[in-house]
């Protein structure tokens, strides 16, 4: 994506998260999608997309068995 101001790490991915975690993570998201939305048309798309999938894999991640090497 490149745009200042979109990480698109995995924040919160490395175990139980607080409520704190939670509220950060929330308040992060919505930073993102006022950034996103301030953004061309052409733009927003991708950007919503790269959300979308940053979301999708996060959710269904919490699905998956952990695997201790």
């Amino acid at each position: 994506m490149g745009e200042p101001g979109m990480s698109m790490g995995e924040p919160g991915t490395s175990g139980g998260t607080s409520p704190v975690d939670d509220d950060l993570e929330t308040n992060s998201l919505v930073s993102q999608l006022r950034v996103i939305e301030d953004q061309p048309l052409e733009s927003r798309a991708a950007a919503f997309v790269q959300v979308h999938d940053r979301l999708q894999r996060r959710l269904e991640g919490g699905d998956a068995p952990t695997t201790h090497g």
